[in-house]
């Protein structure tokens, strides 16, 4: 019977430059597996911090080789886009690289503050403002615009503007539109209910941002969810998307700048090989055509990658503690953690990952289904991106048996509530973080340890310092006022 590691081989063209195995064992990243998870354990969160950099000056050089080949005179600008991952391992890592920030939260800016403290962002950083903005977020930009910092609103909805006109007293104000795209045919709604539809952004522009001398529409900013892929569909919106922009453009020579947003493609499978050269190159050409053919100059080029620059650094590590046979065909690898939980998109999405055994590489193989720990009966896995079926090795009682997810550094932790109560109580795993000095050795530390039931607890009100009791207002909310202090009800009979 053929080994697993023969079955990958026939299967995908492997090793990969992020794939080898060596003693049976998988290498990630020529990161050794196995050597993580004897010093640490499972269940196991990992994060390969060189990955995030490696991304970020791929994908500058993609843009700078299109730029080059097109003889195209605009700037690009690398954003990275924080709820993707807010930790500050992650943001620390990208901004060594000379990256801005793109926002979407009264409570990035806080974090924002806190990057300025350490040094991390200075007053010239970009930081882009998207997201449905609320008055705490509306008043916290305000506020950093009138410290000096580079902030650019993006404006979500028609009345948004008003906050700046009440609230900015600096001398300036560089503003950008998110126009709202249309979705994909097959999605439940015909526009995204994110941005200012096309026939209003004219009207904007005249009525609200024009007559005041210090606003400024420097940029439009255009997403789909979809993300970039060559499809009729992405070409349809972008080229739309362009020619909107060339006849804003020709009324407002304020405005010299695009926001193509994220969805920058990342593998989900050893199958999957984006060529990402050609995406952009693809993307250039077409912006720089509609353009030339509207006699209008280039714009500067914004991207706010999030899943692109922080997902493939991430990973998820479990071990195999049961088999059980549940009838005469299912065969059930049972983890020590869980997908609802640790996975939330797999679960949420039927989102696939690159999904390797750490171990036993030279054993057989035969088809699994992989269980985890909750009690829903949605907690398994059983597919890969490329095949109906999941096969894993073989191995004995007298063996232990690892597995891997990989690619799993993008939104897992935000919408799994890290550090939170999650389903059946299933605590959030180990976090390590490996990285290289400057020799290129394997270094790693704990980034956080294993949830415990204490934390739970206080969490849950089990403690009288219960997390429920707050002192300030949060979004949304306000401190209820004395009793003497509530106005009577106005007489509206008139």
């Amino acid at each position: 019977m053929k080994s697993y590691i023969d079955l990958i081989q026939q299967t995908f063209e492997f090793p990969t430059m992020e794939f080898n195995v060596e003693n049976n064992e998988l290498l990630f990243n020529n990161v050794p597996l196995m050597d993580i998870i004897e010093e640490h354990g499972t269940p196991l969160k990992l994060t390969y911090l060189p990955k995030i950099g490696e991304h970020i000056e791929n994908a500058r050089m993609f843009f700078r080789n299109a730029f080059k080949r097109h003889n195209y005179k605009g700037s690009y600008t690398y954003c990275y886009c924080t709820k993707s991952s807010h930790f500050s391992f992650v943001l620390e890592e990208a901004l060594k690289h000379n990256i801005h920030l793109e926002t979407s939260s009264s409570f990035d800016i806080p974090i924002i503050r806190e990057l300025y403290r350490r040094g991390k962002v200075s007053k010239s950083t970009y930081i882009l403002a998207n997201g449905y903005k609320r008055p705490l977020y509306t008043q916290y930009l305000s506020e950093l615009i009138n410290e000096g910092f580079n902030v650019v609103p993006i404006l979500d909805n028609l009345k948004e503007i008003e906050s700046y006109e009440q609230l900015v007293t600096a001398d300036s104000l560089n503003l950008g539109i998110r126009i709202a795209t249309d979705e994909e045919p097959n999605f439940a709604f015909y526009t995204s209910r994110l941005g200012i539809r096309y026939n209003d952004v004219q009207q904007l522009y005249k009525e609200k941002i024009e007559p005041n001398p210090k606003f400024k529409l420097k940029m439009l900013h255009f997403f789909i969810n979809t993300g970039i892929k060559d499809s009729a569909y992405y070409w349809s919106e972008l080229t739309r998307f362009m020619f909107k922009y060339c006849e804003m453009q020709k009324m407002c020579p304020d405005l010299d700048s695009i926001d193509i947003g994220g969805g920058l493609p990342i593998q989900t499978s050893l199958q999957a090989n984006y060529d990402y050269q050609q995406m952009i190159d693809e993307i250039i050409e077409n912006i720089q055509w509609i353009c030339n053919k509207n006699n209008v100059p280039v714009p500067h080029i914004f991207t706010e990658f999030g899943s692109y620059t922080v997902g493939e650094s991430g990973a998820v590590i479990y071990k195999v503690i049961d088999k059980k046979l549940q009838n005469d065909k299912e065969l059930w690898y049972m983890i020590d953690g869980s997908f609802i939980t640790h996975l939330p998109d797999s679960w949420g999405m039927n989102q696939k990952y690159i999904m390797l055994p750490i171990n036993n590489w030279d054993n057989p193989y035969q088809k699994v289904n992989l269980g985890g720990l909750t009690c829903d009966s949605q907690d398994f896995y059983n597919t890969e991106m490329h095949s109906a079926d999941l096969y894993m090795p073989i191995f004995s009682e007298e063996e232990d048996q690892y597995i891997g997810f990989f690619h799993t550094g993008a939104y897992q932790e935000s919408l799994g509530g890290y550090g939170g109560i999650q389903h059946c109580l299933i605590p959030a795993p180990k976090h390590v973080l490996v990285d290289r000095d400057a020799d290129g050795r394997i270094t790693t530390r704990v980034f956080a340890k294993p949830q415990d039931s204490e934390s739970m607890m206080r969490i849950l009100g089990f403690r009288d310092e219960s997390y429920v009791q707050q002192d300030t207002p949060t979004e949304g909310e306000q401190s209820k006022p004395e009793e003497s202090e509530v106005p009577e009800m106005a007489d509206t009979k008139n």
